[in-house]
């Protein structure tokens, strides 16, 4: 039996520039982000610290964003061209490398969810669409209206963007990464898209190597940021092997992140965990909201 090792969970929000709608509170306009990022990373934490699986601490942590109308996944995601919500998300096992994911869904308020059951009761990796609906209602995940996830700030910007009135705004994907006290590995990212895609338009999020990986003998990883730049990279995977060639977390973060922005011009972010439970993140955007456990379990956070 693997001995006992320190848990470790990293999330973020999304990278990005700040919204000049973002709701304010008394901490200013940055303060929802970050209270939504702890709370993420303290929902991942408590499966963690209660023996539970990276699996399950990194499904948990990104359902709470996805519940979360701040953030760009689930409920209060941005809208299609189409004026509509289309969901993706993955989730990957860094013990089995098992996977699953899902892109281009319209009724399912926690796709993560769904995400996982593909990659538990299904003998494939990735469904979409009409496919990605109908496996859900078999596994007994119920449909909600597509309106359901409709914010009214994002109906908002949606019309302005419309109307060609709208900053150049973007906010994109959350994500969790996280080691469990036996070792173990895994990563979940969760994403509405880029606003105003065309319908049908799938990112990196769903696209396993590209907007997560997880391998116990590598890295956890979960990217944020234009996904298509981050295909044509492989990000999540390219970071996850710099950690294999044996840079730090931290510096494997900073390198993959550099190399988005180099090699093809791309801008995003990304949060790691490594095999010894160390946190990496880096982000080439103004801003990528994230959290983090540190060893006593104290939840850091940072935008």
């Amino acid at each position: 039996m693997r001995p006992y090792v320190t848990p470790a969970i990293v999330v973020h929000g999304g990278a990005g520039n700040l919204l000049p709608d973002d709701p304010a509170s008394s901490g200013g306009p940055d303060a929802p982000r970050l209270e939504g990022v702890r709370r993420a990373c303290a929902a991942g934490w408590r499966v963690l610290s209660d023996g539970g699986t990276a699996l399950d601490a990194v499904d948990a942590a990104v359902r709470v964003l996805e519940d979360d109308p701040t953030f760009n996944a689930g409920t209060g995601a941005t809208l299609n061209a189409d004026g509509e919500v289309e969901l993706d998300a993955s989730i990957m096992d860094g013990a089995s490398l098992r996977c699953g994911a899902v892109a281009v869904v319209k009724d399912v308020r926690n796709p993560v969810v769904l995400a996982r059951a593909v990659m538990e009761r299904s003998r494939h990796v990735l469904l979409a669409g009409a496919g990605a609906s109908a496996f859900a209602r078999e596994v007994g995940i119920g449909a909600v209206d597509n309106a359901t996830l409709v914010t009214p700030a994002q109906r908002a910007r949606w019309e302005k963007a419309l109307a060609g009135a709208a900053t150049a705004v973007r906010h994109g994907t959350v994500g969790a990464a996280a080691r469990d006290g036996q070792g173990h590995l895994a990563a979940a990212t969760s994403t509405g898209g880029t606003s105003l895609k065309r319908a049908g338009r799938i990112g990196d999020t769903p696209l396993v190597g590209c907007g997560t990986y997880a391998d116990d003998t590598l890295a956890a990883v979960s990217c944020t940021g234009h996904g298509e730049s981050i295909i044509r990279l492989t990000l999540a995977r390219h970071a996850a092997d710099l950690v294999g060639r044996g840079l730090a977390p931290m510096d494997a973060a900073r390198e993959a992140v550099r190399a988005l922005g180099t090699r093809v011009a791309g801008e995003g972010g990304l949060i790691l965990v490594g095999p010894s439970g160390e946190v990496g993140f880096a982000h080439n955007t103004p801003v990528m909201s994230r959290a983090w456990t540190l060893p006593d379990g104290t939840v850091e956070a940072a935008m």
